[in-house]
């Protein structure tokens, strides 16, 4: 099959085009150019003239530059607001046989749902808002108004996927890789609430099987890409980072009211957490089965954390120097300030 992927080779993307050449399907890029190739140590997947074709370009203004090559799929990793997904999936209806958007699990009304399914209500944009304009308060219903777009174009041609947190080798977000990184440097670590708090999210690697397997058997429709709710808890995470780190980290598992007293964030300070009581909560407990069902595999949460902290430690990622998570100090402030509860 030949597959035009619009976006960049940074995470998803690479891990897609990976899958993408390892079934023996010919890739195109349609990306700005801003992510370098991938080269180096822990290349996953091949890159160069001969085997992975790149047209440099906007796609808000330049599409055209693809011409009128026809595409068995385009994979769209990289749209945000309707108005830009809708131009390319006008551009290429006649084009390709198919459209695949990668969405996101915040698309749903946690406000009129819990464990929401794919037909549980989705956020809507509120009156006066700007639906050309990105803005992360309305990131759910901004990808809910990207997947209308595609659908009404494609309709029975569309396939839409909507994975949760996504982990696993080049993660530029290191919310997941938090967790591995933070364990292997040792000590206490601190942890939300409990052991038993939820925990979903998908492998980078596993979505973008999915992807490939969806193409291949013309799949239709909408999937929640996450592991099986209930499957797994925060006490499963930490302990398997232990393990794979060989690390004597000690968790402390501190509880709500002191986190909320000292404006810990959940997600962004201590990453995958999302507390009681927070409207969101519920993507941590989304229903996956359709996937599931349809050939969704996701690895074992071992090989994740595993690979994960691998890729860090190969990349030079160390405690202190993440883009999410708590630093140092501020770990080292709240464990001291923290009284650990006695029997």
């Amino acid at each position: 099959m030949n597959i035009l992927i619009i976006g960049g080779t940074r995470f998803v993307g690479r891990h897609i085009t990976g899958a993408l050449r390892a079934a023996g399907h010919r890739v195109t890029h349609f990306n700005r150019g801003l992510t370098a190739p991938p080269q180096g140590r822990g290349r996953s997947i091949p890159h160069n003239d001969n085997e992975v074709e790149t047209i440099h370009g906007d796609r808000k203004s330049d599409l055209a530059r693809s011409g009128d090559r026809r595409w068995d799929a385009v994979i769209d990793t990289s749209g945000y607001t309707p108005d830009i997904v809708q131009r390319s999936a006008r551009y290429f209806a006649n084009l390709t046989d198919r459209y695949l958007f990668i969405s996101t699990i915040s698309v749903y009304d946690e406000s009129r749902t819990s464990g929401p399914d794919e037909d549980a209500p989705l956020h809507v944009l509120p009156p006066g808002a700007d639906s050309s304009e990105f803005n992360v308060e309305y990131y759910g219903a901004l990808k809910a108004l990207c997947e209308n777009a595609v659908r009404s174009t494609y309709r029975h041609r569309a396939t839409i996927l909507r994975p949760g947190l996504v982990a696993g080798p080049y993660d530029p977000t290191d919310r997941f890789t938090y967790w591995p990184v933070r364990v292997y440097a040792g000590g206490n670590v601190l942890a939300p609430v409990s052991p038993n708090e939820p925990l979903q999210y998908i492998d980078a690697r596993d979505l973008a099987k999915f992807a490939v397997h969806t193409i291949e058997r013309a799949d239709s429709g909408t999937y929640n890409c996450v592991t099986q709710a209930g499957s797994l808890h925060f006490g499963d995470l930490l302990e398997t980072c232990r393990r794979a780190a060989r690390s004597n980290a000690s968790v402390i598992w501190a509880d709500a009211k002191f986190l909320e007293e000292k404006r810990v964030n959940p997600w962004s300070d201590l990453p995958l957490w999302i507390p009681d009581g927070d409207p969101h909560r519920g993507i941590m407990s989304a229903d996956s089965s359709r996937a599931l069902v349809a050939g969704l595999h996701p690895r074992s949460l071992s090989e994740t954390v595993r690979d994960t902290l691998a890729w860090a430690r190969s990349a030079g990622k160390h405690f202190g120097a993440l883009t999410a998570g708590l630093t140092p100090e501020r770990e080292n402030e709240l464990l001291t300030e923290y009284r650990v509860p006695q029997d």
